[in-house]
């Protein structure tokens, strides 16, 4: 017997009251159960009595419901909810059930199936069951509602939000206050208690502003549309890109989204080609270095890596690199992970790996393209770099990066990776490694004798070395009273000679590479660094940061 004929032969409604409470379930999509007692033509206790009485079932008590989830590792509380059923007990053969309308066989079945136990039903009232859910799987509903990727309704909300005048002059005010700031990065990190805002400027995190909780959805919404991201999708973290006009020129931003505890994080990574210097000596490189890093990547054919950790300076500096030998007479491609800055004359490819397009695929490819440059994002395994060595050997220039904390353990990271010691030196012409630093403002810094005892709690190295001048930041208002302004780079470049290459075809170790290098005139980052600390571009503790790994 199904629920409408008991509620019809029963008459606890009137034929025409009941095709009302029909219509409202087709609309609404609820159960009739649900629908008979939302709308109140049914009383619970009625329902409940009648079911019991017809099928001959008892009803379940209050105190029959349990403290504690039953069975709760086999069974969905999403389920449960849809189907109206609270399991009450369980044993190894039975399971004991109050649902709202045991005359569905559905239920019962699925249950059965479930636990592989036999099901035996009881007659809830709707009140004691839907109370019974709330207490017990509660915390896993809302968990699941907020896992979940938001369902129409909620889409719509959010793009709502997403195109509010406010929030729209919100997210636009960020940006360019951003970009004024001179800001690398925009990092928007909702908290228990609103939305702190923080900008990264000369590599430094500053706390800009703490927004009110109720725009964090707003917000987000609105950043996910103008990147085209799915603003339905909260669970997992996204990637996209977006372009604003700021001050009468366009600029383009990276975003990232990443899931918290507190909601969705987002980092915008500000690419201002307008701020984008591809100047060498701008960028802080020292004659002594350009002149032969110049010379290493005008070579018709041969590698030239940049080494560094992430966030060193790399990608500008392969930038400068390719503007410099960007001309006519040169087909330049490039494939990268992704592409910050578009250059002008230059072929530039986005990896994919999702469909094949990797670093070494990509690689191989530009080889039947003709080029005479090609730079690859990054060499991360053995495939691009065996292709990267061969791509040298056929009369090609490549430049690359490589993630080692120095130039001469770019040497060891190679061997490690598997490329032969004969390879290695018919084909690498160099290797840049550097860091970043931050620049003294050149309007307030002050210059000082550093004392004894400040030169044995930096570094004992330098007690040695006659350092009767140095500067330190003060702050002003061209420099927002940091004291620093702007970054540049600080280098050391390892040049292929026949000094090294007999030590790599030996597999000697990094340091012995190191020590025969800087007895041929290499200087270390370190001492570039001191270089520029003495000549108050920089402060010694900058350096230290930034070297004492090295």
């Amino acid at each position: 017997m199904q629920l409408e004929q008991l509620v019809l032969e029963r008459g606890l409604v009137a034929p025409e009251t009941f095709a009302r409470a029909r219509l409202v379930q087709e609309e609404t999509g609820e159960r009739l159960d649900a629908v008979l007692t939302r709308l109140g033509l049914v009383a619970e206790q009625t329902l409940a009595n009648t079911i019991a009485e017809a099928t001959g079932l008892p009803i379940a008590a209050a105190a029959d419901f349990p403290q504690e989830p039953v069975a709760s590792e086999l069974l969905s509380p999403r389920f449960l909810r849809d189907v109206k059923a609270v399991p009450l007990a369980a044993t190894e053969q039975e399971l004991r059930v109050a649902l709202v309308n045991p005359l569905d066989p559905y239920p019962i079945e699925a249950l059965g199936f479930a636990t592989d136990r036999k099901i035996t039903p009881l007659v809830g009232r709707t009140g004691d069951v839907e109370a019974a859910l709330e207490r017990l799987y509660g915390a896993e509903r809302q968990a699941d509602e907020d896992a979940s990727a938001a369902d129409e309704a909620d889409v719509e909300r959010l793009k709502d939000l997403a195109s509010d005048a406010p929030v729209v002059r919100l997210v636009n005010s960020l940006i360019s206050r951003a970009s004024e700031a001179r800001a690398s990065d925009i990092h928007i990190e909702p908290t228990d208690d609103g939305v702190k805002v923080r900008f990264r400027v000369d590599g430094a995190l500053k706390e800009v502003e703490t927004l009110p909780a109720h725009l964090k959805s707003a917000l987000i919404s609105r950043i996910k549309v103008m990147s085209g991201l799915d603003i339905a999708e909260r669970r997992l973290p996204q990637d996209g890109r977006l372009r604003i006009a700021v001050r009468g020129h366009e600029i383009d931003l990276r975003v990232a989204t990443s899931p918290t505890i507190h909601g969705e994080t987002v980092v915008l990574r500000i690419l201002d080609r307008s701020k984008l210097s591809l100047d060498f000596e701008v960028l802080g490189f020292d004659p002594l270095v350009l002149k032969p890093y110049l010379q290493a990547i005008r070579q018709p054919h041969g590698i030239v890596l940049v080494t560094g950790p992430t966030g060193s300076g790399k990608t500008t500096t392969l930038y400068a690199s390719l503007a410099t030998l960007n001309s006519p007479d040169r087909k330049i491609l490039t494939i990268e992970d992704p592409i910050e800055y578009r250059l002008a004359g230059i072929n530039q490819t986005q990896v994919k790996p999702q469909i094949g397009l990797t670093f070494a695929a990509a690689l191989r490819s530009f080889l039947r393209q003709d080029p005479d440059v090609m730079m690859v994002g990054e060499i991360r395994d053995l495939e691009t770099a065996e292709t990267a060595v061969q791509s040298a050997l056929t009369g090609h220039t490549i430049l690359s990066t490589l993630h080692t904390n120095d130039a001469t353990s770019t040497v060891t990271r190679l061997l490690d990776m598997g490329i032969e010691p004969f390879l290695i030196t018919s084909t690498l012409n160099a290797v840049l490694a550097q860091r970043l630093v931050r620049r003294l403002c050149p309007h307030c810094r002050e210059e000082y004798v550093p004392s004894e005892a400040a030169l044995r709690a930096w570094s004992a190295d330098l007690m040695a070395r006659s350092l009767d001048r140095l500067y330190r930041p003060k702050g002003c208002d061209a420099c927002d009273d940091t004291g620093f302004h702007g970054r540049l780079a600080i280098t050391e470049l390892l040049v292929m000679n026949d000094d090294i290459a007999r030590l790599v075809l030996a597999r000697a170790e990094a340091r012995e590479i190191q020590r025969v290098a800087v007895a041929n005139s290499m200087r270390t980052m370190f001492a570039d660094g001191l270089a520029k600390a003495q000549a108050g571009l920089t402060t010694i503790e900058e350096v230290l940061r930034a070297t004492r790994e090295v």
